[in-house]
């Protein structure tokens, strides 16, 4: 297929190397400098959006938040300029269910297909090709785009109509958030109990404890590594969509409001781009003890 890429982060670069590596067509465009290694394998590089759009008979986004997308799909040099009826426009980014829907409406009065498919998995998820992908839109741009998904992610499911997907991926995060406090919480109080708190992990990998968060945050908080990963400053961007969207649905979430604060006081200690296991800093912070000494 002509495929078009736009954003090409530590996501997107290794989501796009793996359609190159498919023997996709890849016209791309990146706000910053395009990666070597994508142009080395044959991608072509766009001056814009538009030009990707033109180029491309499917597009897709990868890009930090909810106004990144607007400006790429309707901005000056824009997607929406370069769109001929057809095409399909595919956002991988999280953002705001409620905007998705805007957009999407926006996008098919061009006479084109929108997909929202947000990723979980993270920059780990993204160099394997085993992204959870998480779709909202029509079943037939959906059966169109598959292919594409399926050399990026193992987990494709399509939930609904457009903005589902990202509901879905707010649900995810709200999960993630509360599982890396538990984790945090548990290692900690191992720890300050005097256990070695590497050899707890490997004893609770065995049990209903189990996670991928124990196994890969929980490795994390014992050896000190928290370069991203996944920044915590988009962690909390993805915590106050959860927040916003329960304000305006009448919905309580206690605890998912707890883990923001927690990123947040990372955030005051300079942390907004550690990697979002790092929330068990602020847990270390008011016990004055660490799950481990820092490297």
């Amino acid at each position: 297929m002509n495929v078009g890429f736009i954003g090409l982060g530590i996501m997107g670069a290794p989501m796009a190397g793996h359609l190159i590596d498919a023997g996709h067509t890849l016209f791309v465009y990146d706000v910053v400098k395009v990666p070597e290694a994508l142009t080395a394998k044959g991608a072509t590089t766009c001056a814009s959006s538009a030009e990707v759009a033109k180029q491309a008979d499917i597009i897709i986004t990868m890009v930090p938040d909810t106004p990144h997308v607007e400006e790429a799909l309707f901005g000056k040099g824009g997607v929406a300029e370069g769109l001929s009826a057809g095409k399909i426009v595919v956002d991988m980014s999280s953002i705001s269910p409620v905007a998705t829907k805007g957009f999407a409406q926006k996008i098919n009065a061009l006479g084109c297909d929108y997909l929202d498919a947000p990723v979980s998995g993270g920059e780990v998820g993204a160099k394997a090709a085993s992204l959870t992908i998480m779709v909202g839109g029509p079943d037939g741009a959906f059966d169109t785009v598959k292919p594409l998904f399926e050399k990026m992610g193992k987990n494709i499911t399509l939930v609904g109509g457009n903005g589902d997907g990202q509901t879905t991926k707010v649900a995810n995060q709200i999960i993630v958030a509360l599982t890396i406090e538990a984790v945090g919480e548990a290692l900690l109080f191992a720890s300050k109990a005097g256990a070695n708190p590497a050899k707890v992990r490997e004893a609770l990998m065995g049990g209903f404890a189990s996670s991928k968060i124990l196994e890969i945050h929980g490795d994390r908080m014992v050896k000190r590594t928290f370069d991203p990963g996944f920044r915590i400053e988009l962690h909390q961007k993805d915590l106050n969509l959860a927040l916003q969207s329960a304000k305006a649905l009448g919905v309580s979430l206690p605890n998912t409001a707890t883990c923001q604060e927690l990123f947040n006081a990372c955030a005051a200690h300079g942390g907004s781009k550690w990697d979002h296991s790092a929330m068990v800093k602020a847990l270390e912070l008011m016990a004055n003890h660490t799950v481990a000494p820092d490297a």
